[in-house]
C-alpha cells in the first residue's frame, strides 16, 4: 500500500513515464508466474529460463535507478521492487525444498505418483462448483485406499500443509477452495468401494434401518440406484447426484428436493 501511494504522487508529478511502464512489466511477469502453474513448473525444471527471467527483472531495474535522477520517492519504490524480486527468486528455492521434503514423508504412505504437484492437478483443484480462485493447492493427494488417508492427513498436519479433503467438486459453498498457499487436497475420488444393503441397527437408534458401507468416493447416483433395485429411495438428492460424492453429501449435509 505505501509503494502504491508513492506511484500515485509520482503519476500526479507527471514523471513516471518509461520507468513506471519498466516496473509494471516487473510486477506484471512476477504475477504471470505465481498465477500460472505451468509457468512455475517450467522455471522450476529449467534453471537456465528461470536465472534468464530473474536477470531481466533486475535488469529494469537497474534501468530505472539510472533514470531516477535523485528522486527519493522513486528509490522507496525501487526498494520495494528489489524486494519482491527477491522474494520471488527465492520462491523457486523454497518451492523445490518443500517439494522434496512433502515427497518424502507422504510417500511412506501412498504411491510416489498419487502425490501430484503439476500444474494440471492444481489447476484442476484450485477450485470448485463455485469458481471461485483464491490460491492454487501446493499438493494434490489422489490416496488408492481409505487405509492410506490416516498417515497422509498426519504428515501434512506434522508439514504444516492445510488439508482439504475433496470429492466430485461439486459444492456451491467453497469447501473445496484452498484459501492458503501452503495446502494439501486430498482428493477421494478412488475411495469408490459400495456394499449391499444391510438392515442393521445402529448404535444409537432404537430400529434398524437399511444401511450400506460405500467409501467416500462413491458417486450419489451409485447408491440412490442400490435402493431403487431394492424398492428403497436414497432420500439425499441433490441436483448434482451425477457428479457429487458422498463424502461430500455427509460433510456439507447435502439435501435436495426429496430428503
Amino acid at each position: 500500500e505505501d509503494a502504491w501511494r508513492v506511484l500515485d504522487t509520482l503519476r500526479a508529478e507527471r514523471v513516471t513515464g518509461r520507468s513506471a511502464r519498466m516496473l509494471y512489466e516487473v510486477l506484471g511477469d512476477i504475477w504471470v508466474v505465481q498465477r500460472n502453474p505451468y509457468l512455475e513448473d517450467d522455471l522450476l525444471d529449467n534453471r537456465n529460463r528461470r536465472e534468464a527471467l530473474i536477470g531481466g527483472l533486475r535488469h529494469r531495474l537497474t534501468e530505472i535507478e539510472k533514470r531516477r535522477q535523485g528522486n527519493e520517492s522513486v528509490a522507496a519504490l525501487l526498494a520495494a521492487a528489489q524486494q519482491a524480486v527477491d522474494r520471488f527468486a527465492a520462491g523457486f528455492d523454497v518451492t523445490a525444498a518443500l517439494r522434496a521434503k512433502v515427497l518424502r514423508a507422504l510417500s511412506k504412505h501412498t504411491r510416489r505418483d498419487n502425490i501430484c504437484f503439476d500444474g494440471l492437478a492444481r489447476v484442476s483443484h484450485v477450485t470448485d462448483a463455485t469458481d471461485w480462485r483464491v490460491e492454487y493447492p501446493f499438493v494434490v493427494l489422489c490416496p488408492d485406499t481409505e487405509e492410506e488417508i490416516p498417515g497422509l492427513v498426519k504428515d501434512c498436519i506434522a508439514l504444516g500443509l492445510t488439508i482439504i479433503p475433496r470429492g466430485g467438486g461439486t459444492g456451491y459453498t467453497g469447501g473445496a477452495v484452498p484459501l492458503t498457499p501452503n495446502a494439501a487436497v486430498i482428493n477421494t475420488e478412488k475411495l469408490d468401494a459400495i456394499g449391499v444393503l444391510q438392515r442393521l441397527t445402529l448404535p444409537g437408534t432404537a430400529q434398524p434401518y437399511e444401511t450400506i458401507t460405500c467409501g467416500a468416493g462413491v458417486v450419489t447416483r451409485r447408491v440412490m440406484e442400490v435402493a431403487e433395485e431394492a424398492g428403497l429411495v436414497f432420500a439425499v438428492d441433490p441436483t448434482s447426484g451425477d457428479a457429487s460424492c458422498i463424502g461430500g453429501n455427509i460433510a456439507m449435509n447435502a439435501g435436495g428436493k426429496k430428503a
